[in-house]
């Protein structure tokens, strides 16, 4: 889908980013299922800057940037002694000194040392009790350049609202801007515990709602029974594949699984990755996904496990189902379920199998059905949803994410962004993969387990030779 990359402004000058208070069901069931301290749901951006910003006007951008949007201030409340649906409200004693950090990096620590640093802020928990993100600022890299790690939860949004969000806070000019707008810091409304039932009222009423709309869809079918019990079971079994695990058996290297991750990157040239997938008959994304699978059939059989051309392997892309009515921001995706064939040697047989394979999973009837069942699983404990959570995700070897970034230069307090690094969550599968297109250049930021990938070197050489031999259909 087309997509605005900067979100519109309010009249009283806040960008009309995640403005709701209510949790989607299904971002309350990331919420509930983080019970299992293996399923939490950190993010971890890390922007790599020509230059250390300036530490006053980094403070003074942040504080911008969390009246601009008011979700910045905002945490998550459990009302109900824990049985009542969890919301967004501002926090009393919102402390900026308390999310913002700075570090030095040890003298000729360079981007290793950071995305070392980058892994353990990462692995600990953020504060639920406040705003669920913080920022930290890192000097020491090589020429004079800093970092960004930006570390958030995933509940604030998916990888589509996130690059909204960069859009409208990022800086255009590497000067001060000063016509930006200046809203005052956001006022809660007045509370109560009468507030406190009507919210939860309208949040059941809302799930009550949903449902009855969905069985009158059904209803209507049936103006044609001979028609509705073959739509019905289409369904059914369509909504079978989506909440399931791909069928395809995951890769005995891979098996083992920790609370352990480690970084690792790699830039790849846009205009040639899309070249290459056209030049199969399939897109960026679908050449992205090939090469990755080329890694992996790479790194199983230097660890001793020869693939057959016929072998696949489970992988799961999140796309996106955002609508015209859904306000930028949050998350607004679904799961694309892929028996993936990592077996296939030749990269351009191996891209139009992915394409093929693509359209299936986004065809599928009930790609939005996690929509509909997310919301009531969220009402269940803690344990049982943790549970649900991780059989759906940890029979995973690779979950893999591409999202836009910014095509323009950008700058953060007077620096210039270089790169951009999207370390998205790693929910019990082996790897979580995710490419953003930052300026001419794809940033592939990939989060693995320690105890799945026990060659750590030799997957970073097989994950440049995976993209290697996807890049050689276009270069001479």
């Amino acid at each position: 889908m087309s997509l605005d990359p900067t979100p519109p402004r309010g009249d009283d000058g806040r960008l009309l980013w995640s403005r709701s208070e209510e949790l989607t069901g299904f971002e309350a069931l990331m919420w509930r299922v983080e019970a299992d301290p293996r399923m939490r749901s950190t993010v971890v951006l890390v922007e790599t800057l020509d230059l250390e910003p300036d530490w006053d006007r980094f403070v003074a951008a942040t504080d911008w940037a969390s009246r601009v949007v008011p979700r910045f201030r905002e945490r998550i409340v459990t009302p109900f002694l824990g049985a009542g649906t969890p919301y967004w409200a501002l926090d009393p004693d919102f402390d900026l000194h308390y999310h913002l950090r700075r570090l030095r990096l040890p003298e000729g620590a360079g981007l290793p040392g950071l995305f070392t640093l980058a892994e353990q802020i990462a692995m600990t928990p953020l504060d639920s009790s406040r705003p669920l993100w913080e920022a930290t600022i890192v000097g020491g890299l090589p020429d004079g350049g800093a970092a960004l790690l930006f570390k958030l939860s995933h509940v604030l949004s998916d990888g589509m609202g996130l690059a909204q969000l960069l859009a409208g806070i990022h800086s255009r000019t590497r000067e001060p801007m000063t016509d930006k707008p200046q809203p005052p810091p956001p006022e809660a409304p007045p509370g109560g515990w009468s507030r406190e039932v009507a919210r939860q009222v309208r949040s059941d009423l809302g799930l009550v709602g949903g449902a009855a709309k969905g069985l009158l869809g059904v209803a209507a079918s049936l103006v044609r029974p001979d028609r509705a019990v073959r739509d019905v079971s289409a369904y059914l079994v369509s909504a079978a594949r989506v909440l399931s695990p791909p069928p395809a058996p995951p890769l005995p290297v891979l098996a083992h699984r920790s609370p352990s991750w480690r970084f690792r990157t790699l830039d790849v040239p846009f205009a040639e990755l899309r070249a290459a997938g056209k030049s199969a008959g399939g897109s960026v994304n679908d050449a992205y996904l090939a090469a990755l699978l080329g890694a992996f059939r790479r790194y199983s059989e230097r660890r001793g496990d020869p693939l057959a051309l016929d072998r696949l392997m489970p992988v799961t892309l999140p796309v996106s189902i955002r609508r015209e009515e859904h306000e930028p921001g949050g998350n607004h995706f679904a799961p694309a379920r892929l028996s993936a064939p990592v077996g296939i040697v030749d990269p351009a047989t191996r891209i139009a199998d992915v394409r093929r394979r693509m359209k299936v999973a986004l065809a599928q009837p009930a790609l939005e059905s996690v929509e509909v069942v997310s919301p009531w699983l969220a009402r269940l404990p803690g344990a049982v949803v943790a549970g649900f959570g991780g059989g759906a995700t940890k029979s995973n070897d690779l979950q893999a994410s591409n999202i836009p970034g910014l095509r323009e230069d950008a700058y953060l307090a007077g620096a210039r962004i270089l790169r951009s690094y999207p370390f998205a969550p790693l929910p019990g599968c082996a790897a979580m993969i995710a490419m953003v297109t930052h300026g001419d250049t794809c940033c592939v930021a990939a989060n693995l387990d320690a105890a799945s990938f026990d060659d750590l070197a030799g997957f970073e050489q097989d994950l440049s030779d995976g993209f290697g031999e996807v890049l050689a259909l276009v270069r001479s």
